[in-house]
């Protein structure tokens, strides 16, 4: 294992104010999002939204890496260039979701359990000899009665562990993403409870597998009330109470957090996120970035609709989240900033 190129490259992954594009949603995901739009949800067309993705203009000014999936890492543009290769010369790190999915959870009704442990290890050098740096796990808990259970949180964190011990082994950095979900009416309190809960369960994982926490990435959930919670927070008593959290459970040997968004719309995420540096990037031990799928992809697939004609308009609603995501890092974000979406 080079403990150094580790470091370097997760320290890369969260520096310049810049943060990770998660496009590594299933295809079936895929399909579900393309469905809604009427959308072909056809290999080519997957194939033609995420080369519209790749080819975006500046995209490197703002993003350092970019989750792929398992059809996206091995995909050519039209004129046959790899992926991979379009990422790396934007000066974008590329990286790959190696999970299998969150199926239920035997014995523990309204619980996931991540799996995709069997032969991860080859896998992951096979992504390594394709160019990949970083890898990506998400475990899902779920806030309700009775729940989360320990069994659920140490079943997950244990292969959360187990799967950023093989990424280092394989000279990947594993960004780590325990989610708990939105889903739900908990308060912002129980919320904060059950994320700090899942946290410790996480480290004291880490630790026991002996991963080296310079080395990886957290991706974690802001701490939010469910979405059917009458009372919603203000962002700034969001971003202390997510902060707050973050501090009591989250070791400063970590180099970032990048947080995920988790059905948050692009505007809030950027709010929340940009508030966490405002109040209190200058006395953080880590970065705070960002690793987000819908909240930065979803206006621009709403503007593409699988047309050529829509490509241009869409990578420009691209690139304007992603430099509102940057300007959150640097605490610089405002509303303003949503009223036009600029050229490229």
């Amino acid at each position: 294992m080079n403990t150094q190129a580790l470091m370097d490259t997760a320290r890369a992954l969260v520096a310049d104010d810049k943060g990770l594009l998660a496009m590594d949603e299933s295809n079936p995901t895929c399909n579900k999002r393309f469905a809604k739009l009427g959308i072909p949800q056809t290999v080519k067309a997957r194939r033609s939204y995420r080369e519209l993705i790749v080819t975006t203009p500046a995209l490197g000014e703002c993003i350092s890496g970019a989750i792929l999936y398992d059809e996206t890492i091995r995909q050519q543009k039209k004129d046959g260039t790899p992926f991979v290769k379009v990422i790396t010369d934007a000066g974008i790190i590329p990286g790959i979701k190696v999970d299998t999915g969150a199926k239920d959870m035997a014995a523990h009704p309204g619980e996931k359990i991540t799996e995709g442990l069997d032969g991860l290890r080859d896998r992951l050098k096979e992504y390594s000899q394709m160019g990949a740096r970083f890898a990506k796990w998400r475990a899902v808990i779920a806030v309700g009665d009775g729940i989360p259970s320990r069994g659920c949180l140490e079943a997950n964190a244990q292969a959360l562990a187990r799967y950023a011990t093989l990424c280092q082994e394989a000279g990947l950095v594993p960004v780590v993403e325990p989610e708990v979900l939105m889903d739900g009416e908990h308060a912002l309190e129980r919320c904060r409870e059950v994320t700090e809960e899942v946290l410790h369960t996480v480290f004291h994982q880490l630790y026991t597998q002996r991963v080296m926490l310079e080395g990886i990435i957290l991706k974690p959930n802001m701490v939010l009330p469910g979405l059917t919670c009458p009372k919603q927070e203000a962002v700034d008593e969001v971003a202390d109470a997510t902060v707050k959290c973050l501090l009591r459970a989250v070791p400063a040997a970590v180099p970032g957090i990048a947080f995920l968004s988790g059905g948050q719309s692009g505007e809030l995420a950027s709010a929340r996120l940009n508030a966490m540096n405002v109040r209190f990037k200058s006395r953080l031990p880590w970065q705070l970035a960002f690793s987000f799928a819908r909240a930065i992809q979803q206006p621009a697939l709403e503007i593409w609709k699988g047309k050529e004609a829509n490509v241009l308009p869409a990578q420009q609603a691209l690139v304007h989240r992603a430099k509102c995501n940057r300007a959150a890092r640097r605490g610089e974000y405002s509303a303003a900033m949503e009223r036009g979406v600029g050229t490229l």
